[in-house]
């Protein structure tokens, strides 16, 4: 996919409407802009297709094009659920398609321009197909395999209709036991090749020529119905890459089980080039093939006589390739090829303590690998959307992405909303087809000020959050307040809170409501809602006394019926959420020197209150203590689930979930500084508060332009920072320290504040 198109994918995404109010005040996404791209296409199928799952189809159309191809030749193409596209031989894409969906009917449909691969005279268009066939926690299946393509100029029309030919591929079938669990909606995967190759793409291939395909529906028709346009990249392919490990060939294999070392853990697709006698069987997973402590996903090749290779057309992931290579087979060669959604790793952060720059490192490579149709909570046992851990991520995304990334955490708000049911709950993870349970304390975070908000406080995306305030408050509107002024726990389908022990639900609730409640006042403010915001700020006001009065023992929050040790991560949330006044910071600071019973969910919380309370030192000894084993491992290049692994973590125990990564937004945002003040980065504060480091740097990629940071205590405090265009700073130093030296030039302040415009500025104080 050249880059030109991939950034005016993410262009509109960012920046165009992607849905509208209803009104019944739910976010509709809207279907696609000009209905006209479909007027002449027809979902189609193979006339043997089945509607079972894991099926894999083929579709060819053949056409010739007699006059020039205009300056873009844009394609139209949805399927449930993933589709790979060659033109003339050439792949175009790869691994096409969204999950379903963007609510619980419609479908995702992709645009492609084609110009770069069509030519005059003939021409082929090949698509492979794969219908789940099943729901997952990230898919709502459709129940009905099918493809529609549209693509039109002047006389030329080669939508999809009966002119297509269409068949089932015959080498794609299904493993025995073990299956991926229940949250996958993606199948184990099995290729013979003896059964058939991949030469449908080519331009000279004439097998199955009489087989045409049916019409199955029109646009519009369920169960696809409305389709509703992609708003994410596509994927970022890295190539075919060798492994760290390469081995020496060609070589007979002896029988044993390959292990192959990749870089990091990734999303890959494994590859194979080999030279049988005969037919045999291979295996290939990766070491994370149980991680989480259930199967997900494997592939299974069936060789054929002579040389061939053969990539696993979907994606797995680990630090590991592991093929089991039957004896005899000549291998002549095994790589892997990375895709990944398509952004850069545009953030940084470094000081002079180790620990730090690989927590900064591991969690950035953790988001990274949880992140493709949707935010994850883990890349095997679920790939699923759930809202405490996208809260989180898309916090860590604005420090250590560019802002491609945005559109992830847009179409996740969006969703969120999009799939309300008609009495006002939200639940998560959605998409799904096989899970409907409201966890409260997720979709509180999910409204609140670190979800909604805080993406629009990043981004300035009003169009967005125009979108879903009013979904948002009828969500808040159930929740109902008990004679004393706080919450109602509401039950919903599961009263998670956090993983781990010693967890004060009515205190987590409480909490929790109030930071939503702060995300919807700041969100009526700036869309002007004048009255509402007014009404939203006393209601916070009498429920903040409330809550004092109902939860605080004189020396710690607790709820009156709760009988275990001090919650930690309750009392943390009381003082991020404003709940807590500074005359209560040195009790809480007390229980959070003793207590730790948050997971690393809750964990970033813990140590956030801390900066907040001016706790740096203890904020960042707090941090080292609690993520050194994950951070020191020598091996493992993403943080985990839990405390430890497997059975010493919780929820199953993934080694690679991003929730875990709040530490990387601490170091950006607190030890480093950098934060923004109005929505959009138009003002942003840089307010380092160190510890007991000496040397921090950090690049932050704002929707502005790049931010730089670089600071270094001594005798003296020197801050440098590079201010986007169209951006003012306000420096805060620390309060000891005196601004001395701007620019080289000396001045005079009675303060620890500075504003600063655009351009390169440095700061020494003394």
């Amino acid at each position: 996919m050249n880059r030109f198109f991939t950034y005016i994918i993410v262009f509109c995404a960012l920046f165009s409407t992607l849905a509208c109010q209803t009104k019944e005040g739910k976010v509709a996404n809207k279907a696609s802009e000009t209905k006209d791209f479909w007027e002449t296409a027809s979902w189609i199928a193979p006339n043997n297709a089945k509607d079972t799952i894991n099926q894999w189809a083929v579709y060819r159309r053949e056409f010739v094009i007699d006059e020039e191809i205009p300056e873009s030749a844009m394609a139209n193409l949805a399927v449930d659920s993933k589709y790979w596209l060659w033109v003339n031989g050439k792949m175009v894409v790869r691994m096409g398609g969204l999950k379903r969906g963007p609510n619980p009917n419609d479908t995702y449909y992709d645009s492609i321009d084609l110009k770069p691969y069509l030519k005059k005279g003939e021409n082929v268009i090949a698509i492979l197909t794969q219908f789940f066939g099943k729901h997952g926690f990230s898919h709502n299946n459709s129940g009905k395999q099918g493809l529609i393509f549209d693509l039109k100029w002047n006389e030329l029309d080669i939508s999809s209709d009966e002119n297509w030919k269409a068949w089932k591929h015959p080498s794609f079938g299904m493993t025995s036991d073990p299956h991926p669990n229940y949250r996958l909606a993606e199948s184990n995967i099995l290729f013979d090749a003896n059964r058939g190759d991949f030469s449908f793409v080519s331009e000279n291939f004439d097998a199955f020529s009489n087989q045409l395909a049916k019409i199955i529906g029109k646009y519009g028709d369920a169960p696809w119905n409305n389709l509703v346009k992609r708003p994410i990249p596509f994927w970022k392919d890295f190539g075919l890459k060798e492994y760290e490990n390469r081995l020496s060939y060609p070589f007979k294999s002896v029988g044993d089980t390959l292990k192959m070392k990749l870089p990091y853990n990734g999303q890959v697709s494994p590859y194979l080039e080999i030279k049988a006698t005969q037919k045999d069987t291979i295996h290939i997973q990766t070491d994370n093939y149980r991680g989480g402590g259930t199967p997900n996903i494997r592939a299974v090749y069936i060789s054929k006589p002579g040389v061939q290779e053969f990539e696993i057309p979907g994606w797995i992931n680990g630090h590991n390739v592991h093929y089991y290579i039957p004896k005899g087979i000549e291998v002549l060669d095994l790589k892997y090829r990375e895709t990944g959604y398509d952004t850069e790793l545009a953030g940084a952060f470094s000081c002079e303590d180790p620990f730090f720059n690989e927590l900064w490192k591991k969690a950035r490579r953790t988001l990274y690998i949880t992140m493709r149709d949707t935010y994850m909570d883990c890349p095997d046992r679920e790939r699923a959307q759930w809202w405490g851990d996208v809260v989180l991520e898309s916090g860590e995304s604005f420090y250590a992405l560019d802002r491609k990334s945005d559109a992830l955490t847009q179409k996740g708000i969006l969703e969120l909303l999009n799939w309300q049911r008609k009495d006002s709950t939200i639940f998560s993870p959605v998409p799904a087809g096989n899970w409907d349970k409201e966890l409260p304390g997720q979709m509180l975070a999910s409204v609140g000020y670190y979800g909604v908000y805080n993406y629009f406080l990043h981004t300035g995306d009003t169009t967005t959050i125009q979108q879903v305030y009013e979904p948002i408050k009828k969500y808040l509107s159930l929740y109902k307040l008990k004679d004393d002024g706080t919450i109602q726990v509401r039950q919903g389908g599961w009263i998670w809170g956090d993983w781990g022990n010693n967890k004060d639900i009515p205190l987590l609730m409480n909490t929790q409501y109030y930071l939503a409640l702060k995300g919807l006042h700041l969100l009526a403010e700036t869309l002007n809602k004048d009255e509402e915001a007014r009404e939203i700020a006393v209601k916070m006001k009498v429920f903040k006394k409330s809550f004092n009065d109902a939860f605080w023992r004189g020396n710690a929050y607790r709820s009156r019926d709760y009988k275990g040790l001090t919650d930690d991560r309750s009392q943390a949330l009381a003082v991020v959420s404003g709940l807590a006044d500074s005359d209560k910071f040195d009790a809480i600071y007390k229980i959070l020197k003793a207590e730790k019973h948050a997971s690393p969910y809750m964990e970033k919380y813990v140590v956030e209150s801390l900066f907040l309370m001016d706790k740096d030192s203890f904020a960042l000894k707090r941090l080292n203590e609690r993520f050194e084993k994950m951070v020191s491992h020598p091996t493992i290049t993403t943080l985990w689930e839990g405390w430890g692994i497997g059975k010493e973590g919780f929820g199953g125990g993934t080694i690679n979930h991003a929730w875990s990564g709040g530490g990387l937004t601490l170091l950006s945002q607190y030890v480093a500084g950098i934060s923004p003040i109005t929505p959009g980065y138009k003002t942003f504060m840089v307010k380092p508060q160190m510890g007991e480091l000496k040397e921090v740097s950090a690049s932050v990629a704002s929707i502005q332009g790049l931010i730089d940071v670089d600071i270094k205590r001594t005798e003296n405090l020197q801050i440098s920072i590079n201010v986007p265009e169209g951006s003012r700073v306000k420096v805060v130093l620390p309060k000891e320290w005196k601004p001395t030296f701007l620019n080289n030039k000396e001045i005079t302040a009675d303060s620890q504040e500075l504003w600063l415009e655009s351009g390169n500025h440095t700061i020494i104080a003394k």
